[in-house]
């Protein structure tokens, strides 16, 4: 089942389930049921079951609206946390010139610089002049994980979406640690639906790349990762509980803007593309957005 978050006429957030290219309010189909994210998560697997069951790919199809006519937010609008992994990705750390991880290398991007697709990735060009793009995977989380082995890990995915981790690099670096560089407003796109785990039995099969103004600039598979989805929840969850609505970000393929040389960086008005196999694409375009002294 694919699964959208959309913004609704008053402003707020629903929960709708998508087709190829229609999709219905959850509420329609389920009448009863779970009506934004927040509330099928609360709910657990039972409101999970009743809203599949009620999913009919026919009468998606004959009584959906156009998908691309909604307004698209993340399919998790405001996470809990979003927990992200470094150097996840074998040809990533040989750009970078680092030892591959020992262990999965556990970082954050706080929630508030979470954006939907469609959304504009903006920054003060004062503030930063190095901002790059990191396709990933996104894991959402369905239920309570703590001390879980890396067998049963995966029962505990609610599903997947794509992310761009996007990064102010000049920060990242100069500040020591990523937590800024990574957290700016609007520096986490997510969407454009999350797919059920269900219907991804291995999410280490997937295909996954990014292009900037048409250039496919990172394409890999999921199978090249260091850690596997199963291994970082496990070892997330021995140092902290994962709840339900927490996003982890699992690294990205080598091709990043700041190791090419010469870098390719983002400026204001380039469309990013993150596109991850059985998933969908994740477009966004950048912006300067200059910020007064003192605002």
């Amino acid at each position: 089942m694919r699964l959208i978050s959309y913004r609704t006429a008053a402003g707020g957030d629903r929960l709708g389930v998508a087709g190829t290219t229609t999709w219905m309010p959850a509420e329609t189909l389920a009448p009863g049921g779970p009506t934004t994210m927040d509330a099928l998560l609360s709910a657990g697997p039972d409101g999970l079951d009743e809203l599949r069951r009620a999913a009919d790919p026919e009468r998606l199809a004959l009584e959906g609206r156009p998908l691309d006519q909604a307004e698209l937010l993340a399919p998790v609008p405001r996470p809990g946390k979003v927990v992200a992994i470094g150097r996840n990705y074998r040809d990533h750390t040989a750009e970078e010139g680092v030892e591959p991880p020992a262990a999965p290398l556990i970082f954050s991007k706080w929630s508030s610089c979470v954006v939907g697709p469609g959304a504009e990735i903006c920054w003060d060009p004062k503030l930063t002049s190095q901002v790059d793009y990191e396709a990933e995977l996104a894991v959402v989380i369905g239920r309570t994980a703590r001390r879980v082995s890396e067998g049963e890990a995966l029962d505990y995915v609610l599903g997947y979406t794509c992310l761009n981790d996007v990064s102010a690099r000049d920060l990242q670096f100069g500040d020591g640690q990523w937590v800024r560089g990574k957290s700016l407003d609007t520096f986490c796109p997510m969407g454009p639906v999350l797919v059920t785990a269900d219907e991804i039995d291995d999410p280490q099969t997937l295909a996954i790349c990014c292009r900037v103004g048409g250039r496919t600039l990172q394409s890999a598979s999921t199978a090249d990762m260091y850690f596997g989805v199963a291994t970082i929840i496990s070892h997330c969850s021995q140092a902290f509980r994962l709840e339900p609505g927490d996003v982890i970000a699992t690294g990205t393929p080598g091709g990043v803007g700041i190791f090419r040389d010469p870098p390719v960086l983002l400026g204001d008005g380039d469309e990013v593309v993150v596109e991850i196999e059985r998933i969908g694409q994740l477009v966004n375009t950048c912006r300067f957005e200059p910020v007064a002294v003192g605002a």
